[in-house]
């Protein structure tokens, strides 16, 4: 179990640099879209792409990070009103049933990936396959983290630490 959780320990930091590092590219290539639109009056035909498709592996690498700091919606009100191990069997419940969601993201994003590898990207002669990836790559990031947060909890650390902080009050 440690070895594993060491395991989820890099994925997700790896994953939240991965995210950033995205979200900076798209942050900047979406002001130069706008600089080179309205203040030089001649729009880049290639930059808006990135930009998406930046914002799209950001997405579903942040949702990794997401899960291992308990920011997912949740049924935090309903757990703390059940008793603990309800609560407890409600927060495995939820985390085997978003494990089970992205291993199905994974199949069919595996499927659409592999379906458009001959498609390419508007205005640029890369294949719409790598945005496609971000599905798979994404949905395994996330469920090691999920599977990381289930085993917490069967450790006793299920509660989010903002749940925490509402009990302790």
């Amino acid at each position: 179990m440690r070895a594993f959780l060491r395991l989820e320990d890099f994925t997700t930091g790896l994953a939240l640099r991965l995210s950033i590092g995205f979200l900076v590219i798209a942050a900047s290539l979406a002001l130069f879209q706008v600089v080179t639109r309205f203040v030089f009056a001649s729009p880049s035909t290639w930059s808006e792409v990135i930009t998406r498709s930046a914002m799209i592996w950001s997405v579903f690498l942040g949702v990794a990070v997401a899960f291992r700091h308990g920011a997912m919606i949740s049924v935090e009100v309903i757990q703390q009103v059940l008793p603990p191990r309800l609560g407890l069997g409600l927060f495995l419940t939820a985390n085997a049933l978003s494990v089970v969601f992205f291993a199905i993201l994974f199949w069919q994003g595996w499927a659409m990936t592999q379906r458009v590898m001959r498609q390419n990207l508007a205005a640029l002669d890369i294949s719409i396959a790598w945005v496609y990836a971000a599905l798979p790559v994404g949905s395994v990031f996330i469920i090691i983290a999920a599977i990381a947060c289930m085993i917490r909890g069967a450790q006793g650390d299920w509660l989010s630490e903002r749940t925490r902080k509402g009990l302790e009050e």
